[in-house]
């Protein structure tokens, strides 16, 4: 490779992971910041709040990050933990878990999906779960490839519908939106979004968020199963 490899790289790599120590350590100062970012947003973190939840001067942080952007990547390593334990009856079952598992982790930390935005990942943690997400289709005929790129259609259904639902349910209440659609969409302009708002699709119940990812992804499978009977 050309180039120097970034510090915080060496670090999640070379460096064996540690217990939290009682003292301030970079893993007291990741957990804390995890903590911050998933109650109250990305926006309200902050070297001198994190601080403060430590009982810390804000400049004891920087002996062990060196900056934000650093604290950001050691978050995004550490935030989601290790990948499902995947059942070994198949590609699909496989796949399915860790989707549904991808899911709980973007609504766990919702501040995922802004940090890692075309940001391709590099640290352990994250890698980790794209290789467990390939061991899913061990076995299979897909080509190393194929499986990639199923691997990322799966990857960004799951994105895209996180993207959505976490937004509502972190910020405006659901029936605001569908109130906004109906006040503004009319069907001499958007007949087809028009229809759709009146039969509902903008005010779903408790359980259909998790129905159109159902939907969805079952969709995908079936897709990736076309693609191994071909």
């Amino acid at each position: 490779m050309t180039g120097e490899i970034p510090r915080t790289l060496q670090l999640l790599w070379e460096e064996p992971r540690r217990p939290a120590a009682r003292g301030l350590s970079r893993e007291r100062i990741v957990a804390a910041a995890v903590e911050i970012a998933d109650s109250d947003g990305l926006g309200a973190l902050s070297m001198s709040r994190l601080a403060e939840r430590l009982g810390s001067a804000p400049m004891s942080l920087y002996r062990h990050v060196a900056n934000k952007d650093e604290l950001l990547t050691f978050m995004l390593d550490a935030a989601p933990g290790p990948p499902p334990e995947l059942p070994p009856d198949g590609w699909r079952p496989a796949l399915e878990v860790w989707a549904r598992a991808l899911r709980g982790v973007y609504y766990a930390h919702p501040w995922i999906l802004q940090v890692t935005a075309g940001r391709p990942p590099l640290d352990p943690g994250q890698l980790s779960w794209l290789d467990s997400g390939l061991s899913a289709m061990d076995g299979t005929s897909l080509s190393h490839a194929q499986r990639f790129e199923v691997l990322m259609t799966v990857l960004n259904f799951v994105r895209g519908e996180a993207q959505i639902g976490a937004v509502l349910m972190s910020g405006e209440p659901e029936g605001d939106y569908a109130a906004l659609i109906a006040h503004f969409v009319r069907p001499d302009r958007l007949p087809a979004l028009a229809a759709a708002s009146d039969a509902g699709v903008f005010t779903p119940g408790p359980d259909d968020a998790g129905d159109s990812f159902a939907f969805g992804l079952t969709r995908i499978l079936d897709g990736v199963n076309v693609l191994l009977t071909e």
